[in-house]
């Protein structure tokens, strides 16, 4: 069984509380594209974790948790981020983690490209995280990029870093300006962060393949969401990367397999961390409010989220590309302070109401046709079966079923890993 979980919106949807939640079932989970730009947050027994590259299945023993061919990888942070959780109790080694020899790594100099290009750009800037995914994903499709296997050939990796460095240097000094990277220096961030990892290496489509081949089940973990891939979201205001469920056969390191089974997820409303169109968008108090009550500030980066009611339009395209058979629903709970649930209905392009999830200008210009459904006015914590929930709050889940053409399978009515309901 291959499933993935997968973002419907803009990212921040809840995936990784959902990966934890259905990898008690699973052998195997696995990143399959982005780095260390967005992360996933975790309640277990009320225990918060905050997880950037590790997959949401390191919280569970038994689990083997892979990072991709299709990642790329800061692994300054990945050990940080590893030695952080051993720390509060989480076991960590080579046989629960797995990093595909062909995954990139994330450079000291592609952070200064990153952080160079987005003050450069001043009020134009994308909305970057700063964490050189950007030009780490340039490199790699320019075929600079070093990757995790030339960590174990000391004589390569030094002959590729020379090349990269030539390159890239001409682009920081005469570019931008920059004092260039130097050899030795980035040789030695190499060695001190590489070498603890050198462990974990290996060629993950072997070992899928392996696991498939014993019967075990695999998870994929998506970073980010629909609208934030590279082809099919907001562009230029995306990810650099495939964030979409199709691709994740293709960036585990198994790419002649197909997926059986895609859970998507989306939020009971809309958040959105970074520029470009959200059609959706509150601002003032009503914003203020709902951040607040959801607590929605990004877990990479502790950036204020951009919050709205929740899109039909946006959504019911985020369920098309991603080819979603079901549905996760989140912070439903969250919602129980209003007296009236907003939701955006569609998008008033030129004076015509559209369903549809337009882009390039048409986008930039629509404005939401926003309705109201009733409130259920009541906490909802701790409801567990579908029937305990208001039926104000059963009718809100069944309009958005209906609107996004989609079964929701779960509800998420609270952090921690047993706050939720299946349908």
């Amino acid at each position: 069984m291959l499933t993935a979980i997968v973002g419907i919106n803009w990212g921040d949807e809840g995936k990784g509380r959902m990966v934890d939640l259905l990898s008690q079932g699973y052998e195997v989970v696995c990143r399959y594209q982005g780095g260390n730009n967005a992360g996933h947050t975790i309640y277990v027994q009320g225990e918060k974790f905050v997880l950037n590259l590790l997959p949401s299945g390191i919280l569970r023993r038994g689990v083997v948790n892979v990072l991709g061919p299709g990642m790329v990888v800061d692994i300054a942070h990945l050990r940080a981020e590893m030695e952080r959780l051993a720390g509060r109790g989480v076991s960590i080694g080579p046989d629960n983690l797995k990093i595909s020899s062909r995954a990139c790594i994330c450079l000291p100099a592609n952070v200064r490209q990153d952080c160079l290009e987005e003050d450069r750009l001043a009020g134009a800037k994308f909305g970057s995280t700063r964490r050189g995914i950007g030009p780490i994903y340039g490199d790699k499709y320019m075929k600079k990029a070093l990757r995790m296997e030339d960590l174990l050939d000391p004589g390569r990796l030094r002959r590729q870093l020379e090349r990269l460095l030539d390159w890239k240097n001409l682009l920081l000094e005469k570019g931008y300006g920059a004092p260039a990277e130097q050899l030795e220096e980035t040789l030695g961030w190499l060695a001190q962060n590489g070498d603890p990892l050198k462990p974990y290496i290996c060629d993950t489509g072997l070992l899928l393949e392996d696991a498939l081949k014993a019967g075990k089940q695999v998870l994929f973990e998506a970073q980010l969401g629909a609208l934030r891939d590279i082809d099919y979201g907001i562009y230029p205001y995306t990810s650099s990367s495939t964030t979409l469920a199709a691709y994740a056969p293709i960036g585990a390191g198994i790419p002649g397999r197909k997926l059986d089974r895609v859970v998507g997820v989306m939020k009971a409303y809309s958040s959105c961390v970074g520029e470009g169109p959200f059609t959706c968008e509150l601002f003032g108090p009503e914003a203020d409010a709902l951040r607040e009550a959801g607590g929605e500030y990004g877990a990479a980066t502790g950036r204020p989220r951009r919050v709205g009611p929740f899109d039909i339009p946006a959504s019911r395209y985020g369920v098309r590309v991603q080819g979603a058979d079901e549905l996760a629903l989140t912070k439903l709970d969250v919602l129980s302070y209003l007296p009236e649930i907003p939701v955006c209905t569609r998008y008033l392009v030129d004076g015509t109401a559209r369903l549809d999830f337009p882009s390039g200008s048409a986008l930039e210009e629509a404005k939401p046709v926003v309705e109201r459904l009733p409130g259920w006015g009541c906490g909802i914590g701790g409801c567990r079966r579908w029937q305990d929930l208001p039926e104000a709050a059963r009718r809100y889940v069944e309009y958005l079923e209906d609107a996004v053409n989609c079964p929701i399978r779960y509800v998420s009515v609270g952090a921690d890993r047993e706050d939720y309901l299946t349908r």
